[in-house]
């Protein structure tokens, strides 16, 4: 974890004081339940249940050893003391199924009476009153209904959908509102700001031998560039072969996924219009700064020397892509430029600060408008160097002690569904 929240703290966009590793360690640790490990960093008790996969397969034990072999050190618990070498990826399964955040806080108090779920719905706007959220206004089977808060409303629609909701709702870069048609209630010139993602690529093999497909335990690989005072590269692995622009391979293989976990390149989003179900307009701007381009060829060249490493000979028939004219220089960054995808991390539209362009105070509430708070990863200044899942669940469970601290906590909602 320390590794994790170290882009939190050095990153591009830093998390204001008090928003650091030391900080937010207690709520990561409240959420988890990660049996057999250090309890000194790792959750006991929690709601989320971590470890790798049980069952095993050999193609994912080669793969490791080759990991090892390409000199990565083995390290039992990358989210532990240690942030960088190889580990098996922690997963959140229960009972053989995924376990959704919904799985773990949600399902368990849906008896609540002070508890209304409304599912197959679409927030439209919020509402605002001068200088104040009083509620939502949703769309329910094509009726416009809304819902007011006794106290304040908490918005957790994402890094696209934060964003895009505060927009429609007055609360952004002033002239992009009104050149869309969207009267300001507040210029938040940072809303749809600092977008930014893991960048990753594949490096795709086909198998000698069959590979079954299967929900097993695989590695994970955390390394650092060189270019870096941090690990900010990271490779994962799939059981068969993706080709640029994730299009999987019909043959039997497998892939080494590299991504860049501390990207510099930052895009942004901005609505189409003032509809609320028009798609808003996303611009990721992956490799915008030319250094992360650099740091991703480091990254592929370090996948191509685990992918022949004599631990996988036995499994390796050829790499299929990039293919053997793409090892040079300018070749890899052709290949990088042409294969890239999303990680789907989506970080930052709404950030945490104290400067003009930051979105949230450090208790996460929106500047300039009371009785809003946002929880939800479009916070986050710079993206952690992991898969953020375990972040946000932290940035939630911290913003729950915020709301039953400064709220009534008598037991009543404070979301009162109007017109059901």
């Amino acid at each position: 974890m320390r590794g994790l929240f170290s882009a939190m703290t050095h990153g591009r966009k830093q998390a204001p004081r008090g928003w650091n590793y030391r900080t937010m360690l207690p709520f990561l640790k409240r959420s988890e339940s990660a049996p057999g490990r250090d309890p000194a960093y790792r959750g006991t008790d929690g709601p989320m249940r971590v470890a790798p996969a049980d069952e095993t397969h050999p193609l994912f034990d080669a793969l490791l050893d080759a990991a090892v072999e390409a000199g990565h050190p083995y390290i039992d618990d990358l989210n532990g003391a240690e942030g960088e070498g190889v580990s098996w990826t922690e997963v959140n399964v229960v009972d053989g199924m995924r376990q959704s955040a919904a799985d773990a806080y949600l399902r368990p108090v849906l008896h609540r009476r002070n508890l209304t779920v409304v599912t197959n719905a679409m927030a439209r706007r919020l509402i605002i009153d001068g200088q104040r959220c009083r509620g939502v206004v949703y769309d329910k089977n094509g009726a416009e209904r809304s819902a007011y808060a006794r106290h304040e409303v908490v918005l957790a629609a994402g890094t696209i959908g934060s964003a895009q909701l505060l927009m429609v709702s007055g609360m952004g870069p002033a002239d992009h509102l009104r050149h869309v048609g969207v009267t300001v209630k507040a210029d938040l010139p940072g809303v749809g700001e600092n977008l930014h993602d893991h960048p990753v690529i594949a490096i795709a093999y086909t198998a000698s031998r069959r590979v079954r497909k299967a929900f097993v335990r695989k590695p994970n690989v955390r390394f650092s560039s060189g270019l870096s005072d941090q690990p900010d590269l990271q490779m994962v692995f799939l059981d068969s072969p993706l080709y640029p622009r994730r299009r999987p391979g019909a043959e039997s293989g497998y892939s080494v996924r590299v991504s860049l976990m501390t990207p510099l390149s930052r895009g942004s989003l901005r609505l189409a219009d003032a509809d609320p179900g028009t798609p808003p307009l996303i611009n990721p701007n992956y490799l915008g700064d030319e250094r992360d381009l650099d740091r991703m060829v480091i990254g592929m060249r370090q996948a191509l020397e685990l992918g022949e490493a004599g631990a996988l000979v036995d499994w390796r028939d050829r790499e299929t892509a990039p293919g053997t004219p793409a090892h040079g220089d300018s070749d890899s960054r052709g290949h990088i430029r042409r294969s890239l995808h999303p990680y789907n991390h989506f970080v930052g539209t709404c950030r945490i600060g104290t400067d003009t362009h930051a979105v949230v105070d450090p208790h996460l509430r929106v500047h300039g408008i009371s009785g809003l708070r946002i929880v939800d990863a479009s916070t986050i200044p710079s993206i952690i160097s992991g898969n953020p899942n375990s972040t946000v669940l932290a940035i939630a469970e911290r913003a729950a002690t915020y709301l039953t601290s400064e709220n009534d906590t008598s037991g009543q909602s404070s979301l009162r569904p109007v017109d059901e």
